[in-house]
């Protein structure tokens, strides 16, 4: 029997693509999303009228499938990303550094910035380009810890406050002893050493929901604040239990944490889905202040040794400052957190020394990423039922959990149910 009728449970980037891949092969899509608004992690909502994202969420220029996703919504024309990676990284003493490509192939592309990058001495540039080159020569061992890598090629605390951190800890979104070595060699070769454009910072011009609002226009149907309980095979169909009632399509697409996918399967080695007991959630904070100190004059910079770690201008007078790997400060007062924030920004943007804080915000994540446990292997989209796939940013899709890595997912997962009936 074919698929044609198919439910998808979670609104965010994983469900979206999947269901646009779907709907693309000519499938009747109805989404299911618990929360009242659409984007899942990636998404928006008003804060005394002012439509702010739930975290400055970017992405790379090689993040070709969320591109893609964008343009096939629509919103291709939204996104903004560097003509060229540069990046400007300041000290807390008030040193600035500058990282951007030249017009030179990788690996070779960032070798003149970096020869003159502020923030390290010629030991330390040494040092960073051994590992750099061991990291392009060598192959990861799936049980060793991007810690002990780090360790092991000789990178110490210049090194790491420098290069490592500011990069490293917003793509892994943990501590390094909690992240394994291959995803950061993953990063490492995926985004700086294999393509001199690959870097290229990028980020939505508008609110992020609106990306998953104009994705919503193209199914059949998406619901909001409608949980789904449960989901049960009575072959050839799919029984979905809603909290108004049951309904049965033909298949389902999972694109929901390992959590709730934990409690909607009921016993998810029934289904071939493993390891979803070996993820641990991660959270990212973001603080949202607005000044009367107009332009910083750059899109965003990274601070170096500060909790913050990059300050993003969202318009002039509009700063949003991330922070990631931020379970220290999950618990932590809005008001303390609001200060320290501003404090930070006072610290390393002296055009500001003088400005008043006009009002801020705290938006917390709590799961802002789910990693598995070092060695643990990743959740496959494919399960044993032939009408039942899983998606989520999380799953094995060969990158970190990021907003790439949910829109593959969900390309994945519909390819997983579409494949059994023919279509792909």
């Amino acid at each position: 029997m074919a698929i044609e009728r198919v439910a998808v449970v979670g609104g965010g980037l994983a469900g979206f693509a999947a269901g646009l891949a779907l709907t693309a092969a000519g499938a009747h899509v109805e989404l299911f999303e618990r929360s009242r608004i659409l984007g899942g992690r990636a998404t928006s909502f008003e804060i005394d009228g002012v439509e702010v994202d739930n975290g400055q969420h970017v992405f790379l220029a090689c993040c070709t499938e969320f591109i893609n996703f964008a343009q096939a919504v629509g919103m291709g024309d939204q996104l903004h990303l560097q003509a060229r990676f540069d990046a400007a990284i300041l000290s807390r003493s008030g040193k600035a550094g500058r990282l951007r490509t030249a017009a030179l192939p990788a690996p070779l592309h960032l070798i003149g910035s970096f020869a003159s990058y502020s923030h390290l001495g010629v030991a330390g540039k040494l040092r960073i380009a051994r590992a750099l080159a061991a990291a392009l020569l060598g192959k990861s061992d799936p049980s060793e810890t991007f810690e002990t890598w780090l360790v092991r090629n000789g990178q110490g605390a210049q090194e790491r406050t420098a290069f490592w951190d500011p990069f490293f800890i917003p793509a892994l979104n943990a501590a390094f002893d909690r992240v394994g070595a291959a995803d950061a060699m993953f990063v490492l070769k995926t985004a700086f050493l294999r393509d001199a454009g690959a870097a290229r910072f990028g980020f939505s011009k508008v609110p992020l929901a609106h990306l998953t609002q104009a994705a919503a226009k193209q199914l059949d149907a998406a619901h909001t604040s409608t949980a789904v309980l449960s989901i049960t095979p009575n072959d050839p169909a799919v029984t979905v239990s809603l909290s108004n009632g049951d309904t049965t399509f033909d298949a389902v697409v999972l694109a929901v944490p390992p959590r709730q996918a934990e409690r909607i399967l009921g016993d998810p080695q029934r289904y071939g889905v493993t390891n979803l007991d070996r993820y641990d959630p991660y959270p990212i904070i973001d603080v949202h202040l607005w000044h009367d100190g107009g332009s910083i004059g750059r899109d965003f910079v990274a601070a170096l040794e500060s909790p913050l770690q990059w300050i993003f201008e969202k318009e002039p007078g509009y700063l949003c400052c991330s922070f990631s790997a931020a379970d220290e400060y999950l618990r932590q007062p809005t008001a303390e957190l609001e200060s320290l924030a501003w404090r930070e920004v006072q610290t390393f943007l002296p055009s500001l020394k003088d400005a008043t804080l006009v009002r801020s915000a705290v938006t917390r994540n709590p799961e802002a990423t789910w990693l598995p446990r070092v060695g643990a292997a990743r959740t496959q989209q494919r399960t044993s039922h032939p009408r039942i796939a899983i998606a989520g940013s999380w799953t094995e899709t060969g990158w970190p959990d990021t907003m790439e890595s949910a829109v593959r997912s969900g390309n994945l997962a519909a390819a997983a149910l579409l494949s059994p009936a023919g279509r792909v």
